[in-house]
């Protein structure tokens, strides 16, 4: 019995090591990172996950409009700056935060938030660090399969998925 006991705590402990250790590549959603510096000196580091919109609408069936997104998937996505910045012109101190929005036609909320090392979807409002708001733009009719997060050496940081682009500028302060 004893034995018996034995082999099959060894299968689980096994199993749970494995399954910790699964290449994060293999998932659905892929791991994705854009990381740039700009040109007034501001490195940008963003990891996030790429969701597949898989036939699915945006604002009704996955990103619901009017409602807190992990914007992305899997683990929260990180937008990490090296020195103190202003993002669409509001002061944010250098740091990592996680990055949620909520999604809407006209508008989009992107939320800084303090506590970034955690699964996506254990938001806590009461530890925003920033809210700014930004207008979304079409893409010109090219549909984006997988969400994207693309930047430029201005400053621009784009989420881009469907048929939306969403630009938000980041500058030294």
């Amino acid at each position: 019995m004893k034995a018996t006991l034995l082999s099959f705590f060894a299968v689980v402990v096994m199993s749970t090591v494995a399954f910790a250790q699964q290449d994060k590549s293999q998932r659905a959603s892929p791991p994705a990172r854009t990381t740039l510096t700009t040109d007034d000196g501001v490195t940008i580091d963003i990891h996030y996950s790429k969701p597949s919109l898989k036939g699915r609408q945006i604002g009704v069936e996955i990103a619901p409009f009017g409602k807190v997104w992990r914007t992305g998937a899997n683990e929260a996505t990180t937008f990490e700056v090296d020195k103190d910045v202003l993002v669409q012109g509001q002061p944010l101190a250098a740091g990592k935060y996680s990055l949620y929005s909520i999604p809407g036609e006209q508008q989009v909320t992107l939320i800084f938030n303090k506590v970034w090392d955690q699964w996506g979807t254990r938001y806590d409002q009461e530890q925003d660090a920033l809210r700014v708001i930004a207008t979304p733009n079409e893409t010109g009719g090219n549909s984006i399969e997988q969400f994207t997060i693309s930047g430029n050496k201005n400053g621009t940081v784009t989420l881009l998925w469907g048929i939306f682009a969403v630009p938000f500028t980041v500058a030294a302060q």
